[in-house]
Order: C-alpha cells, then sequence, then structure tokens
C-alpha cells in the first residue's frame, strides 16, 4: 500500500459521507484540534488512534489508550492491522482506510432511463391513477350520473397516489440525491392499474369458465402485485442491490399471504377469501357448449336419478 492515503467516514449502510486525505504517515486521529484527521464525535478521546507502517509496510491501527478503544466486528482491538475493506468504529463514528493504488471495479453498466425523469413520467402515473379512479367509480355506481361523485373519486384517487409516491420521494431524498416524485409517481399508477387488470381478467374468466380459485385466492396475488410495486420503488431510490430487494419483497409477499390465510381461516374456517365466487356478470360470458334443450333435459333426468339415488342411500343408512 503506497501513498496517499484516504480516510472515509461511513454511514451505517455503508455509504461513503466523507474523504479526507492524508500524504505521510503516521496519521492521527482523534478530536483535538493537533490530530491529522479530527472526530467530531463526543465519544472520542482527545487523542484516539494512531495508524502507522508495521515492519512488513502494511497499514496498522494502533489504540492510543482510550476508554472506548478501537471496535472491529464486534471486538475491541488495541492494535488491528488494516486493508482496504477493513471497518472500523472509532467513538460512535465508522471509519475505513484505503491508499491511492487501492483497486475499484469497473464501472455499472448505465440503464437508466435519463429522459424518463420529472414531469412526464408524473403525468403518465397521474393519468394511470385518474383512470383507474374512474373507471372503478364507473363498475360501483348504480345511481343516476352524478358528475360531483366522479369528480370525488378522482380526487381520492390523486390524493391517495400523491401521498404514497410522495412518502416514497422523501425517502428517495434521504437515501439517494433526488426525490424523483415523478418516477414513484409512474410506479404507483402501473401498480394499481395492473391491479385492476388483474381483478377483471380474474372475474371474467372465474365466472365463464366456473374456475373459483380466481376469485377466492386472487387477494395473494394482488399481494404479489403490491410486493412487486415495493420492490421497484426501492430499485427507484438505489438501484442497488436488486437481489436483495426481491429477497425481501418476496418475505414480505410471504407473510402476507400467510396472513390473510390465518385470518380467512379464524374468520370462515376456511383459507379461500370466500365461501362461494360472488362475481355476477351478464350471461353472455359464461362459456357454455352449445347443447340443444333436448341434450340438456337429458343431463338434467341423469342428474336427477344419482341424486334420488345418493339420498335413498343416506335414508337407509340414517335408519
Amino acid at each position: 500500500m503506497t501513498g496517499p492515503w484516504f480516510i472515509e467516514t461511513l454511514a451505517r449502510n455503508g455509504d461513503v459521507l466523507h474523504r479526507h486525505r492524508v500524504d505521510t504517515l503516521p496519521i492521527r486521529i482523534g478530536r483535538g484540534y493537533d490530530n491529522d484527521y479530527i472526530l467530531d464525535d463526543a465519544y472520542a478521546a482527545p487523542r484516539h488512534a494512531l495508524v502507522e507502517a508495521d515492519a512488513d509496510g502494511a497499514l496498522l491501527l494502533r489504540d492510543l489508550g482510550t476508554r472506548n478503544g478501537i471496535n472491529h466486528a464486534g471486538k475491541r482491538c488495541a492494535r488491528l492491522p488494516l486493508d482496504g475493506n477493513t471497518v472500523v468504529r472509532l467513538g460512535h463514528t465508522t471509519l475505513r482506510i484505503r491508499a491511492a493504488d487501492f483497486p475499484v471495479p469497473a464501472e455499472l453498466v448505465d440503464r437508466t432511463m435519463h429522459g424518463w425523469e420529472g414531469v412526464l413520467p408524473g403525468l403518465a402515473g397521474a393519468l394511470l391513477v385518474a383512470i383507474v379512479a374512474l373507471f372503478t367509480m364507473w363498475l360501483a355506481d348504480t345511481q343516476p350520473f352524478r358528475p360531483f361523485r366522479y369528480l370525488l373519486a378522482l380526487a381520492y384517487g390523486l390524493g391517495a397516489g400523491l401521498l404514497w409516491s410522495g412518502l416514497w420521494a422523501f425517502g428517495n431524498r434521504l437515501f439517494g440525491r433526488h426525490a424523483r416524485l415523478g418516477r414513484h409517481l409512474f410506479v404507483f399508477g402501473c401498480g394499481i392499474a395492473a391491479l385492476m387488470l388483474f381483478r377483471l381478467v380474474s372475474s371474467a374468466l372465474g365466472y365463464a369458465y366456473s374456475i373459483e380459485v380466481f376469485t377466492r385466492y386472487g387477494s395473494h396475488v394482488a399481494i404479489l402485485m403490491v410486493a412487486g410495486m415495493v420492490y421497484f420503488h426501492l430499485s427507484t431510490v438505489k438501484p442497488e442491490p436488486r437481489k436483495r430487494y426481491a429477497i425481501v419483497c418476496a418475505a414480505l409477499a410471504l407473510l402476507g399471504s400467510g396472513l390473510v390465510l390465518v385470518s380467512n381461516e379464524q374468520r370462515n374456517g376456511r383459507l379461500a377469501d370466500e365461501l362461494y365466487m360472488s362475481v355476477l356478470l351478464p350471461p353472455e360470458m359464461r362459456a357454455t357448449s352449445d347443447d340443444s334443450v333436448d341434450e340438456f333435459l337429458a343431463d338434467v333426468a341423469a342428474m336427477k336419478e344419482k341424486l334420488d339415488r345418493e339420498r335413498q342411500d343416506g335414508d337407509v343408512e340414517g335408519g
């Protein structure tokens, strides 16, 4: 390791908060003004630690007899060899020391759509939210048309979208460099549009083909979609580490699905969201075979014989 050396102050998540260059050894670290690197930390001693070269030329961090000492990997050390990845805590300050010849990884491939920032994604997200709010109101409206009800639904939808996106934008500003409110509003709009589309398609398929699983367990798909929306929010805040985000969101989805199953079991005695498929759509949407009236009556007669036989067997066993 050859100089100059850079002392890096780290945040709890490992991000570099500040770098300070020192050209020569030894490096004195402490709260006093006579140090090479001054710690603004009440838990650091006036002369806390000294960085020097050992017999082999490697860096060595030495405690100068302080109360709180040097902490590395949860253990207190009087002397600690340093490489470029060694993270130490002095008082409440986390530090890392790297030489100028420390190798850094290659740059990441920039896949960010820099043109898709600001007003454009925000307007697209707001438009999706407005369409979903108005369409949902239209589906549920059974009274004579009154514009104020649709305006109220639109206001509620946009307000919820701005509140949700604003919270994520606040976190983006804290942990990133920009708020990116437009991006977060677009993610929210895409998420609720996907939820509405799934609800419509699952209800139509379930009603048409009598596939009750689409509606009786549809909440789990909705939970998975919400987890996906959270994943894209997190990726907007910080693109890396995506694998960790995926694991966290998958765990949240499994937890949410488990809680829904437990709640259904306690409330209904069954794991399904509903006891029967309650979706009612126009009869034209039913996918039925093109049978004649005579064939239909023959099927009903065959069903009657089977039911009568089962009822008689039940009466015999009961008697």
